[in-house]
Protein backbone atom coordinates (compact mmCIF):
# COMPACT_ATOMS: atom_id res chain seq x y z
CA UNK A 1 0.00 0.00 0.00
CA UNK A 2 1.25 3.26 -1.00
CA UNK A 3 -0.48 6.05 1.19
CA UNK A 4 -0.12 9.76 0.89
CA UNK A 5 -1.34 12.31 3.65
CA UNK A 6 -4.60 14.26 2.33
CA UNK A 7 -6.20 16.21 4.81
CA UNK A 8 -8.81 18.43 2.29
CA UNK A 9 -7.39 21.73 3.25
CA UNK A 10 -5.03 21.66 0.52
CA UNK A 11 -3.30 19.37 -2.13
CA UNK A 12 -1.22 16.24 -0.66
CA UNK A 13 2.23 16.95 -0.98
CA UNK A 14 2.60 13.33 -2.44
CA UNK A 15 -1.07 12.27 -3.87
CA UNK A 16 -0.40 13.99 -7.22
CA UNK A 17 1.63 11.57 -8.79
CA UNK A 18 -0.28 8.08 -7.58
CA UNK A 19 -3.20 9.87 -9.33
CA UNK A 20 -1.86 10.76 -12.32
CA UNK A 21 -0.70 6.62 -12.45
CA UNK A 22 -4.55 5.38 -11.18
CA UNK A 23 -7.08 3.53 -13.43
CA UNK A 24 -9.40 3.18 -10.60
CA UNK A 25 -9.86 5.84 -7.96
CA UNK A 26 -12.65 5.11 -4.75
CA UNK A 27 -13.42 8.62 -2.97
CA UNK A 28 -15.04 8.21 0.22
CA UNK A 29 -14.22 11.81 1.39
CA UNK A 30 -17.10 13.84 2.87
CA UNK A 31 -18.27 17.15 0.48
CA UNK A 32 -17.34 20.63 2.78
CA UNK A 33 -18.86 23.60 1.48
CA UNK A 34 -16.67 24.12 -1.32
CA UNK A 35 -17.40 20.87 -2.80
CA UNK A 36 -15.29 17.58 -2.63
CA UNK A 37 -12.27 18.19 -1.89
CA UNK A 38 -10.80 15.78 -4.10
CA UNK A 39 -12.01 17.82 -7.05
CA UNK A 40 -11.08 20.92 -5.52
CA UNK A 41 -7.67 20.08 -5.02
CA UNK A 42 -6.63 17.51 -7.15
CA UNK A 43 -8.84 17.71 -10.41
CA UNK A 44 -5.54 18.56 -12.73
CA UNK A 45 -4.20 15.14 -11.36
CA UNK A 46 -7.47 13.17 -12.77
CA UNK A 47 -7.54 15.08 -15.92
CA UNK A 48 -3.86 13.71 -16.47
CA UNK A 49 -4.68 10.34 -15.57
CA UNK A 50 -4.30 8.86 -19.24
CA UNK A 51 -5.15 5.55 -17.89
CA UNK A 52 -8.20 5.89 -16.09
CA UNK A 53 -10.69 3.04 -16.58
CA UNK A 54 -13.17 3.92 -13.85
CA UNK A 55 -14.25 5.91 -10.69
CA UNK A 56 -16.58 4.98 -7.84
CA UNK A 57 -17.88 7.51 -5.51
CA UNK A 58 -18.93 6.83 -1.81
CA UNK A 59 -22.30 8.72 -0.98
CA UNK A 60 -25.38 7.63 1.57
CA UNK A 61 -28.94 6.92 1.52
CA UNK A 62 -29.46 9.89 3.16
CA UNK A 63 -29.84 11.86 0.34
CA UNK A 64 -33.49 10.21 0.05
CA UNK A 65 -35.02 11.90 3.17
CA UNK A 66 -37.81 10.31 4.83
CA UNK A 67 -40.09 7.77 3.12
CA UNK A 68 -42.69 7.10 6.56
CA UNK A 69 -40.43 3.60 6.79
CA UNK A 70 -41.66 2.23 3.20
CA UNK A 71 -39.40 0.26 0.72
CA UNK A 72 -37.64 2.39 -1.22
CA UNK A 73 -35.22 2.14 -4.64
CA UNK A 74 -32.83 3.72 -6.50
CA UNK A 75 -35.64 5.69 -8.43
CA UNK A 76 -37.29 7.50 -5.60
CA UNK A 77 -37.27 11.19 -5.16
CA UNK A 78 -33.96 12.36 -3.47
CA UNK A 79 -35.38 14.92 -0.47
CA UNK A 80 -32.34 15.21 1.68
CA UNK A 81 -33.56 16.69 5.43
CA UNK A 82 -30.25 18.15 6.47
CA UNK A 83 -27.29 19.95 4.61
CA UNK A 84 -24.77 17.26 5.23
CA UNK A 85 -26.93 14.86 3.17
CA UNK A 86 -28.04 17.85 0.33
CA UNK A 87 -24.16 18.48 0.06
CA UNK A 88 -23.87 14.44 -0.69
CA UNK A 89 -26.65 15.22 -3.71
CA UNK A 90 -24.64 17.91 -4.90
CA UNK A 91 -21.34 16.19 -5.05
CA UNK A 92 -22.97 12.88 -6.66
CA UNK A 93 -23.76 15.12 -9.96
CA UNK A 94 -20.81 16.78 -9.85
CA UNK A 95 -19.27 13.38 -9.97
CA UNK A 96 -21.30 12.36 -12.67
CA UNK A 97 -20.73 15.15 -14.70
CA UNK A 98 -16.70 14.92 -14.36
CA UNK A 99 -17.32 11.03 -15.20
CA UNK A 100 -19.26 11.74 -18.64
CA UNK A 101 -16.50 14.56 -19.14
CA UNK A 102 -13.99 12.07 -19.01
CA UNK A 103 -15.49 9.12 -20.65
CA UNK A 104 -15.20 6.58 -18.31
CA UNK A 105 -17.76 4.65 -15.95
CA UNK A 106 -18.65 5.73 -12.50
CA UNK A 107 -20.19 3.79 -9.51
CA UNK A 108 -22.00 5.79 -7.48
CA UNK A 109 -22.61 3.50 -4.13
CA UNK A 110 -25.61 4.77 -1.79
CA UNK A 111 -23.78 3.47 1.89
CA UNK A 112 -25.84 2.21 4.74
CA UNK A 113 -24.58 3.32 8.23
CA UNK A 114 -21.63 1.25 8.04
CA UNK A 115 -20.66 -1.42 11.08
CA UNK A 116 -17.82 -3.99 11.40
CA UNK A 117 -14.80 -5.12 13.86
CA UNK A 118 -14.20 -1.90 16.21
CA UNK A 119 -17.23 -0.04 15.45
CA UNK A 120 -20.61 -2.68 16.31
CA UNK A 121 -22.50 -2.38 19.03
CA UNK A 122 -20.45 -5.19 21.08
CA UNK A 123 -18.13 -1.63 21.08
CA UNK A 124 -20.66 0.24 22.61
CA UNK A 125 -21.47 -2.28 25.12
CA UNK A 126 -18.25 -2.41 26.45
CA UNK A 127 -18.06 1.20 26.63
CA UNK A 128 -21.08 1.92 28.37
CA UNK A 129 -22.84 3.82 25.32
CA UNK A 130 -25.32 1.79 24.34
CA UNK A 131 -28.54 2.77 24.27
CA UNK A 132 -32.07 1.45 23.18
CA UNK A 133 -33.78 4.57 22.12
CA UNK A 134 -37.59 3.55 21.01
CA UNK A 135 -39.17 5.35 18.56
CA UNK A 136 -42.01 3.52 17.38
CA UNK A 137 -41.90 2.25 13.36
CA UNK A 138 -38.55 3.43 13.22
CA UNK A 139 -36.08 1.51 11.23
CA UNK A 140 -32.24 2.27 10.29
CA UNK A 141 -30.48 0.33 7.19
CA UNK A 142 -26.98 -0.94 7.60
CA UNK A 143 -24.34 -3.03 5.93
CA UNK A 144 -21.15 -4.43 6.97
CA UNK A 145 -18.29 -2.73 6.08
CA UNK A 146 -16.89 -6.30 4.62
CA UNK A 147 -19.79 -6.55 2.17
CA UNK A 148 -18.40 -2.63 1.22
CA UNK A 149 -15.34 -3.62 0.62
CA UNK A 150 -16.67 -6.81 -1.84
CA UNK A 151 -18.73 -5.09 -3.80
CA UNK A 152 -16.59 -2.16 -4.03
CA UNK A 153 -14.00 -4.53 -5.63
CA UNK A 154 -16.11 -6.71 -7.41
CA UNK A 155 -17.44 -3.21 -8.85
CA UNK A 156 -14.11 -2.47 -10.08
CA UNK A 157 -13.54 -5.48 -11.62
CA UNK A 158 -16.77 -4.82 -13.69
CA UNK A 159 -16.35 -1.02 -14.15
CA UNK A 160 -19.98 -0.56 -13.27
CA UNK A 161 -21.64 2.66 -14.03
CA UNK A 162 -24.34 3.52 -12.52
CA UNK A 163 -26.16 4.27 -9.04
CA UNK A 164 -26.31 1.39 -6.55
CA UNK A 165 -27.89 1.41 -3.13
CA UNK A 166 -25.30 -0.54 -0.75
CA UNK A 167 -27.43 -2.04 2.62
CA UNK A 168 -27.92 -4.98 3.80
CA UNK A 169 -31.74 -7.09 3.44
CA UNK A 170 -33.04 -6.58 6.55
CA UNK A 171 -33.53 -2.44 7.84
CA UNK A 172 -34.41 -3.27 11.59
CA UNK A 173 -35.23 -1.01 14.74
CA UNK A 174 -31.83 0.25 16.30
CA UNK A 175 -33.10 -1.20 20.33
CA UNK A 176 -33.10 -4.81 18.16
CA UNK A 177 -29.38 -5.14 17.40
CA UNK A 178 -28.42 -3.63 20.90
CA UNK A 179 -30.82 -6.69 22.81
CA UNK A 180 -29.05 -9.24 20.67
CA UNK A 181 -25.91 -7.89 21.02
CA UNK A 182 -26.23 -7.66 24.58
CA UNK A 183 -27.58 -11.39 24.40
CA UNK A 184 -25.12 -12.99 22.04
CA UNK A 185 -22.47 -11.54 24.97
CA UNK A 186 -24.74 -12.07 27.85
CA UNK A 187 -25.00 -9.14 29.25
CA UNK A 188 -27.91 -7.12 30.58
CA UNK A 189 -29.05 -4.76 27.51
CA UNK A 190 -29.55 -0.99 28.45
CA UNK A 191 -33.00 -0.07 29.64
CA UNK A 192 -35.50 1.02 27.04
CA UNK A 193 -35.37 4.85 26.61
CA UNK A 194 -38.53 6.99 24.86
CA UNK A 195 -37.35 8.79 21.71
CA UNK A 196 -39.01 11.70 22.59
CA UNK A 197 -37.15 12.16 26.03
CA UNK A 198 -33.98 11.22 25.11
CA UNK A 199 -31.23 13.22 25.73
CA UNK A 200 -29.43 13.52 22.17
CA UNK A 201 -26.88 15.85 20.38
CA UNK A 202 -28.64 17.51 17.34
CA UNK A 203 -26.80 15.45 14.90
CA UNK A 204 -27.85 12.59 16.65
CA UNK A 205 -31.57 13.14 16.36
CA UNK A 206 -31.84 13.77 12.90
CA UNK A 207 -30.96 10.63 12.09
CA UNK A 208 -34.24 9.55 13.79
CA UNK A 209 -35.59 12.43 11.22
CA UNK A 210 -35.41 10.00 8.18
CA UNK A 211 -37.59 6.66 8.24
CA UNK A 212 -36.73 4.04 5.44
CA UNK A 213 -36.23 0.64 4.35
CA UNK A 214 -33.58 0.77 1.35
CA UNK A 215 -33.61 -2.19 -1.36
CA UNK A 216 -30.57 -3.52 -2.34
CA UNK A 217 -31.89 -5.44 -5.28
CA UNK A 218 -29.90 -3.50 -7.99
CA UNK A 219 -26.55 -4.19 -6.61
CA UNK A 220 -26.92 -7.05 -6.08
CA UNK A 221 -28.75 -7.88 -9.63
CA UNK A 222 -25.77 -5.83 -11.23
CA UNK A 223 -22.80 -8.04 -9.78
CA UNK A 224 -25.11 -11.31 -9.62
CA UNK A 225 -24.25 -11.63 -5.66
CA UNK A 226 -25.52 -11.91 -2.44
CA UNK A 227 -24.45 -10.25 0.59
CA UNK A 228 -21.50 -11.85 3.24
CA UNK A 229 -23.67 -10.47 5.70
CA UNK A 230 -27.35 -10.10 5.14
CA UNK A 231 -28.89 -9.23 8.57
CA UNK A 232 -27.30 -7.71 11.27
CA UNK A 233 -27.65 -11.65 12.95
CA UNK A 234 -24.70 -12.66 10.77
CA UNK A 235 -22.82 -9.51 10.76
CA UNK A 236 -22.82 -9.33 14.82
CA UNK A 237 -22.01 -13.17 14.87
CA UNK A 238 -19.19 -12.57 12.73
CA UNK A 239 -17.74 -9.60 14.51
CA UNK A 240 -18.73 -11.61 17.94
CA UNK A 241 -16.53 -14.70 16.81
CA UNK A 242 -13.37 -12.28 15.23
CA UNK A 243 -13.14 -10.83 18.70
CA UNK A 244 -13.07 -13.59 21.17
CA UNK A 245 -10.07 -14.12 23.27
Amino acid sequence: MDAHVFDGSAPGATLGPSLRRASHVVFSIAPGADGDPALVHHRADLDAAESLEWLCYYSTVGVYGDFGGNWIDESAPLVPRNERSDRRVQAEQVWRDYAQARGVPLAILRLAGIYGPGRSTFDKLRDGTARRVIKPGQVFNRIHVADIGRVTALAAQARLDGTFNLADDEPAPPQDLVAHAAAMASVEPPPEILFATADMTPMQRSFYADNKRVSNAAIKQALDIELLYPTYREGLAAIYESEKP
